[in-house]
């Protein structure tokens, strides 16, 4: 007589109690993982447990596992005689903060996590189940890639998760957070996913891993050097969020679901705010130089007007000339949009576009209202920028605004000057409300590089070329590039008084809460790559 403890059907006529102990025993071992010996050797990584990260990202007692005695069938090579309950990934559902969430995790200890075909239909179906209930999926990644004992089927099993992460996309909110190696086709998944988070020390994510890179190019480089947690937070873009510890990092992967509605046609989650609405913002008069060559952080703007100084920063580390963040108005979620003085004057390349249209499209499609905050000296120069394809991104930039159908308020703090002007949230591509402080200048270019434009003729006949040049420069400014000069033309539709912007930014979203702009009937766009 078999037994549930074997993990096969039971026959006889066991006692229906005797059966439900022996398949808590089985739950028990299945918990508990494969081997004292993986576990150690888990811990000795300074990896935490498929399970024990399960419990950081949940609400306490509120996961609910499927098929946790999966097992595979496939045969050769010896993987008959290694059948593990779950197949190396727990998959399930949960909620945090109260709304419900689903999630797999991939358990290193069991085959290294690679992706088989079970592991992979596994996937699958939390992947359709989330779908079905509109709920965000959220992906714990630390898997060595396809089972190569599987051959092709492990292969098909990740175009089905690629399938679903594309079908997907701008529908449920998806999350990859990588707290192991994630390498070959395992990296494609969280590159269509939302938002990528990693772990420094533990995390890599490459396509192809250094030994290859070793024998096809002689480049000899560590695999964090290649694809660690630093590397794509900082120079390939593709982390959006980076750790010291694994804690820090779900944690606030719960704080970013607590921003974002549960699929596309939902609202954000709306908050209580003890932080009053018309609170004044004396402090800008002081943090903002009028000077428009001078440097300042727009992060401490940004902190200055929205609900009690928090707001979560995506790419904090790439593209730094550019701010993109999750924040709270009057309770309300707003993604903010800002050029950073502090990095390259502010001005937009390659990186900052893509960084900005990425952002701006997430915020669209998960009805997140905009606030784009603009002090922008114009595109980056150079051979480089133009040899990489400034216009081709940039364009991302501009096609990302012009179809948002969100409510979208253009807030001018200093300079905005030339294409760079029209590409951040203008009037004439869409947006709904441009505001701007009494400090704005909008125009083609700078007052001094316009008259040495305009007036060089002036200027070179002049008995005094310098003098004639200061003159001519202060005339340009205040006929063309006074802070009421598009105002006039309708092209801001007010100039405020800075102190006053947490309340005016509030008043327009409130405005514009209930926003209806219907799109053309298409089957998609072709927005440049």
């Amino acid at each position: 007589m078999t037994t549930v403890d074997s993990g096969r059907a039971v026959s006889g006529h066991v006692p229906l109690r005797d059966r439900a102990e022996a398949l808590a025993r089985l739950r028990e071992r299945v918990h508990a993982g494969p081997s004292a010996r993986a576990h150690e050797a888990q811990k000795a990584k300074g990896k935490l447990t498929a399970r024990e990260r399960i419990e950081l990202l949940f609400d306490k007692d509120s996961f609910t596992e499927v098929e946790a005695l999966r097992r595979h069938r496939a045969t050769g090579f010896g993987l008959e005689a290694r059948r593990p309950h779950t197949d190396g990934v727990v998959t399930g559902w949960g909620t945090v903060h109260g709304r419900v969430v689903f999630a797999y995790a991939h358990d290193f200890r069991i085959f290294g996590g690679a992706l088989g075909e079970a592991h992979a239909e596994k996937i699958h179906k939390i992947m359709d189940l989330a779908e079905a209930a509109g709920a965000p999926i959220v992906g714990l990644c630390d898997g060595a890639g396809a089972r190569i004992q599987e051959g092709v089927t492990a292969l098909a099993g990740y175009g089905g998760i690629f399938r679903r992460n594309a079908r997907n996309s701008g529908v449920l909110p998806q999350i990859s957070v990588i707290l192991g190696p994630c390498a070959g086709g395992a990296a494609y998944s969280p590159a269509l996913t939302d938002f990528v988070f990693m772990v420094r020390g533990t995390a890599q994510m490459f396509i192809t891993g250094p030994d290859v890179v070793r024998a096809v190019t002689g480049a000899v480089v560590t695999h964090d050097e290649l694809g660690g947690a630093d590397v794509h937070g900082s120079v390939s873009g593709v982390a959006g969020f980076v750790y010291d510890d694994e804690p820090a990092c779900l944690a606030d992967v719960r704080y970013l679901l607590s921003l974002l509605p549960s699929n596309n046609r939902e609202q954000p989650p709306v908050v209580p705010c003890q932080d009053p609405p018309d609170r004044r913002n004396d402090a800008l008069l002081d943090l903002v130089p009028a000077d428009p060559s001078r440097s300042y952080d727009i992060r401490a703007v940004v902190e200055e007007v929205v609900d009690d100084g928090e707001y979560f920063e995506v790419h904090e580390a790439w593209a730094l000339n550019v701010v993109c963040a999750l924040a709270r108005l009057d309770g309300h979620v707003v993604g903010i949009v800002a050029n950073q003085p502090t990095a390259l004057a502010g001005v937009l390349d390659i990186a900052a576009a893509e960084k900005a249209a990425r952002f701006v499209t997430m915020c669209d499609a998960f009805n997140i209202p905009l606030v784009t905050m603009v002090d922008v000296p114009g595109f980056l120069p150079g051979v480089d920028q133009e040899h990489g394809g400034i216009i081709r991104h940039g364009a991302k930039l501009l096609y990302a605004y012009c179809t948002a159908t969100v409510p979208r308020v253009q807030l001018i703090l200093r300079k905005a000057y030339g294409g760079a002007y029209i590409v951040m949230d203008s009037r004439s591509i869409g947006t709904d409300l441009s505001l701007a402080w009494p400090t704005n200048e909008i125009a083609v270019m700078g007052a001094e590089g316009a008259a040495n434009v305009v007036f060089r003729r002036e200027i070179a006949a002049a008995d005094d070329p310098e003098r004639a040049r200061v003159e001519l420069v202060e005339r340009y400014r205040e006929e063309l590039v006074h802070p009421l000069y598009a105002a006039e033309r309708g092209l801001v539709d007010d100039v405020i008084d800075p102190a006053e912007t947490r309340a005016r930014l509030i008043g327009a979203l409130a405005m514009l809460r209930h926003k209806h702009a219907p799109l053309p009937t298409r089957k998609h766009g072709n927005p440049p790559r």
